[in-house]
């Protein structure tokens, strides 16, 4: 189900429940939950994830490469996507699997070259991604679809903030608690404006459909029984545990 989070004067926050999707002006069902007691689910399920490779100088250079000048996007499956709390899977044909936390644009409106000017016309709002990548795998195959594309490696949430202002937030990703990844959004090589028009002259967007605006540098592998959380500034925190698969 689809519900708008309500902060209560007394500081609690309610769930509300929308009919049918949150596209457009919500219309509320009447009922409503503590939000302590929801369980999250990833938040979209996207009909594609569009990636942006190197949108920050720092994490170009600590993976041997200049930055581009050009955005530089590759696809996620949707089936790649999971909620909160949702265990990352790794594989057994991976030796290292990394975390890469980020920034999520969420589309609002079907749209097709749109101007940096008016993306904020076509977005719904933002949330929390975490781009997780078999490094192993990546510098194997030479291309990252494989890496980047298995069951668990896209997990998004806790929540779509429609209010977000993108330009100079925060980012953060914690691996068992230490700090990892520690950036802001001002430090994107091409920002959210731009992103959404490189990717509008490419493909048509769809309502729902996600772009994962990059990664600062201070990526790092995860092993099973640890637990890492992204948290974006304004947004909320995304967390998750490590498993290996069976």
């Amino acid at each position: 189900m689809a519900f708008v989070s309500i902060e209560e004067s007394d500081g609690s926050s309610i769930a509300k429940e929308i009919a049918e999707h949150p596209f457009g002006t919500p219309t509320f069902t009447g009922r409503s939950w503590p939000l302590v007691d929801v369980r999250l689910l990833a938040p979209i399920l996207a009909s594609k994830v569009i990636c942006v490779g190197k949108n920050y100088a720092a994490h170009a250079a600590e993976m041997g490469s200049e930055a581009p000048e050009s955005p530089v996007i590759f696809l996620k499956p949707n089936t790649s996507i999971v909620g909160p709390e949702v265990p990352i899977v790794r594989p057994p044909s991976s030796e290292r699997v990394d975390f890469e936390g980020e920034l999520a644009v969420v589309i609002g409106r079907p749209c097709k070259d749109v101007k940096a000017a008016d993306a904020a016309s076509a977005i719904l709002g933002y949330t929390v991604a975490n781009d997780v990548t078999a490094r192993d795998q990546q510098k194997i195959d030479g291309q990252w679809t494989r890496a980047k594309g298995y069951d668990t490696f896209c997990p998004l949430g806790p929540w779509i903030e429609t209010t977000f202002d993108p330009s100079d937030a925060a980012i953060t990703t914690e691996l068992d608690g230490e700090v990892r990844q520690r950036s802001r959004t001002s430090l994107m090589l091409h920002d959210v404006g731009a992103l959404v028009e490189w990717v509008s002259r490419v493909m048509t967007l769809l309502p729902g459909d996600v772009i994962l605006t990059g990664t600062p540098e201070g990526i790092g592998p995860m092993v099973a029984g640890q637990r890492v959380s992204v948290t974006v500034e304004g947004i909320g925190t995304l967390s998750n545990p490590v498993v290996d698969k069976p």
